[in-house]
């Protein structure tokens, strides 16, 4: 494809001044790379652990040592990584039926969560299909400061009020689709420790988007769980489903008897052929994260100079793989979204249209043009139809494909 000569001069600008970020997110990659590897050493990693399992899944090394794995890696007392899970919400789901009983609080922290825990949650939904609000689980939050920051005091607030109730202190680490910062591990540590000195709620994370983008994870600062999808970015672009848990013994133990039954937890459960893809995608993921920050801050570079808000700027410190382009209008929106889908590798020839996405309040338009469904990690982009009509990219199994797509949906937008 022949990119106009505006498009190229820019791209090679921001790759002059993009130098040292991208060689700090090496460094990055570097860091988390020799800790799996150190961890994968340790364990004893072999051929043997990836011919999977059959029907109870008893005795299956590979499962029980990529959850010894992960547990180590993320600074964790115990860990569990299935393909089981459909997606992140439901493994966020099966952490909070997990550890919430009837008549405990669950206090969100950092908003209102991601809009598909909405009906999870259920204080938004009709009764009677199971939502945490069926079993008389009740839901509370405290709105971030307008600067994005913590509310510290709203937090000390709510606990004061509400005491002993609260069973589980809920952060989310990435925006979301919401216009705020994501968070650092340091600075959710800061919140559990603020948290615990004041309750005794187990503090969980929803780390979608944000493992390996720093050199420790959320649990190695104090979280008692965290949480993620392997479409995103432990899966390293390689593991076709699932998703993790990570943690305190205890808090882990709570949530395998959700997942499977009370009393069998994680020593059951068939990998049916999925280990490779699920140890192999853990290898990759340090440096795949990586692709996708470099990615992400070369998008930052070039709309922003293009005359659009962006955010994280392309110089910030980056704690997930998302940036959010903010177009003000539809048509920019739209538009982006069919420049990046255009510049993927799969499905390129479709158009991407604004759909009632299942679980969205919004219409949402959605440009995935992956190897694996849904896959964030590969490369997309998708916003709901509301105001600021913002694009939240993510991904990039490489930079090089990356910046074809970013420079693909510059040209959309100008063409415009």
């Amino acid at each position: 494809m022949g990119f106009s000569e505006k498009i190229l001069k820019l791209t090679e600008k921001a790759e002059r001044e993009l130098a040292p970020v991208f060689a700090d997110f090496d460094a990055v990659a570097y860091d988390n790379t020799a800790r799996v590897l150190e961890s994968y050493r340790r364990h004893r990693i072999s051929e043997t652990m990836f011919a999977g399992s059959t029907g109870y899944g008893y005795g299956d090394t590979g499962r029980d040592t990529m959850d010894a794995v992960y547990a180590d890696v993320f600074g964790a007392q115990a860990a569990f990584v299935r393909h089981n899970f459909v997606n992140g919400t439901h493994a966020i789901s099966t952490v909070l039926f997990g550890l919430l009983r009837p008549g405990d609080v669950m206090l969100a922290v950092t908003g209102r969560p991601y809009d598909t825990l909405s009906e999870v949650i259920g204080d938004k939904t009709k009764n009677g299909d199971g939502s945490l609000a069926d079993f008389g689980v009740i839901y509370d939050e405290v709105a971030l400061l307008p600067d994005g920051g913590v509310d510290f005091a709203g937090i000390e607030k709510k606990l004061r009020e509400l005491g002993s109730r609260i069973k589980v202190v809920f952060i989310q680490r990435s925006k979301g689709y919401a216009n705020r910062p994501t968070l650092s591990s340091e600075e959710i540590g800061r919140i559990a420790a603020f948290s615990k000195a004041r309750c005794g709620a187990y503090v969980v994370v929803d780390n979608c988007y944000g493992e390996f983008c720093d050199r420790t994870e959320p649990t190695a600062h104090g979280a008692d769980i965290i949480v993620g999808s392997l479409i995103k970015n432990p899966g390293g672009g390689i593991a076709q489903t699932g998703g993790y848990v990570a943690g305190t013994s205890r808090a882990v133990e709570l949530v395998s008897y959700r997942l499977t039954t009370v009393g069998i937890g994680t020593e059951c459960g068939a990998t049916l052929g999925q280990t490779r893809d699920i140890c192999k995608g853990f290898f990759f993921a340090p440096h795949i994260v990586a692709q996708a920050k470099k990615t992400a801050a070369l998008a930052a570079y070039l709309f922003d100079a293009l005359g659009y808000e962006v955010e994280p700027s392309w110089d910030a410190c980056r704690h997930d793989i998302i940036q959010t382009v903010k177009f003000g209008n539809p048509d920019g929106l739209c538009a982006f979204c069919r420049g990046i889908q255009s510049g993927s590798p799969v499905d390129a020839f479709v158009t991407p249209e604004p759909w009632d996405m299942p679980g969205y309040e919004d219409k949402v338009i959605m440009a995935a043009g992956t190897f694996t469904q849904g896959a964030s990690i590969e490369l997309s982009a998708d916003g709901p139809l509301r105001a600021p009509y913002t694009a939240y990219f993510q991904g990039g199994l490489t930079y090089e494909s990356g910046r074809f797509a970013i420079m693909t949906a510059a040209e959309e937008l100008l063409s415009q």
